[in-house]
């Protein structure tokens, strides 16, 4: 006699995986956004281009879109958006904060 399946516990372990695979996504997406110097915007501009990226039709400029994601994953372009200010990221002011005059 075969033993019977059980339905409850192969469900729990899809939604369990299915979970797993959602929040890897999501936290992939904030890695590229971090790679990418894109933290450095704000989140209404960041989403703001991102729903114009979704909502473009124009094949030309999805196709350039495309180009540039491909350099930057193959390391051609590998460089983050450059970030405000005159102080390298990590780097102490000189004059310990105080404003300069």
């Amino acid at each position: 006699m075969r033993k019977p399946r059980d339905y409850d516990s192969e469900l729990k372990a899809l939604a369990d995986k299915a979970k797993a695979l959602k929040e890897r996504r999501v936290r992939q997406l904030g890695e590229l956004v971090a790679a990418t110097g894109a933290d450095a915007l704000d989140a209404d501009l960041l989403a703001g281009a991102l729903l114009d990226a979704v909502a473009s039709k124009d094949a030309a400029t999805r196709e350039g879109w495309r180009k540039a994601g491909a350099a930057f994953f193959r390391g051609k372009q590998r460089k983050p958006a450059p970030r405000s200010g005159g102080q390298p990221e990590g780097a102490l002011p000189l004059d310990g904060g105080a404003a300069s005059r």
